[in-house]
């Protein structure tokens, strides 16, 4: 599969968050042999957890599949820039790359905002790869917010 073709999985996964009345984002994960280990959509609303953001719902599942906290060689696939809680997790997962369609210049934190792998701090800094699918990505969320204020 292409990068292209998990991203339109990644949009499945925030359109369903979006029918379910959550922000719509999606996020896939996909293991060094190419294969998805897990999918999710944001579930914070559903949930009642400010933490059940897509990213970490992904790596929550394939972090329990592995029987590890670490993942490298792994593969993040993410409608929304990643903000710096979800950038955090990304980098003590030890990912290869995070791939993201949207930015967010207000709560992003990769290429925005905290920009948590340009830090000495962070454990690990993986390839980011930004705008695949950007005009979906970003039309998605524009008229979920759209909507709600009308």
């Amino acid at each position: 599969m292409s990068f292209v073709s998990h991203m339109d999985t990644a949009l499945e996964e925030a359109r369903a968050a979006a029918a379910r009345g959550e922000v719509p984002v999606g996020a896939v994960l996909v293991a060094p042999s190419g294969d998805v280990v897990a999918r999710a959509g944001n579930r914070t609303r559903e949930l009642s957890d400010p933490t059940a953001h897509a990213e970490i719902l992904v790596l929550r599942a394939a972090c329990a599949a592995a029987g590890s906290e670490r993942l490298p060689g792994h593969v993040l696939y993410v409608t929304l820039e990643p903000c710096a809680m979800c950038a955090a997790a990304i980098a003590a997962a030890r990912l290869r790359a995070v791939h993201f369609g949207a930015s967010d210049p207000k709560s992003g934190g990769v290429l925005h905002g905290a920009r948590v792998f340009s830090h000495p701090q962070a454990h690990h800094a993986p390839d980011i790869y930004d705008g695949i699918s950007a005009d979906a990505c970003e039309a998605l969320l524009r008229d979920f917010f759209a909507a709600r204020r009308g």
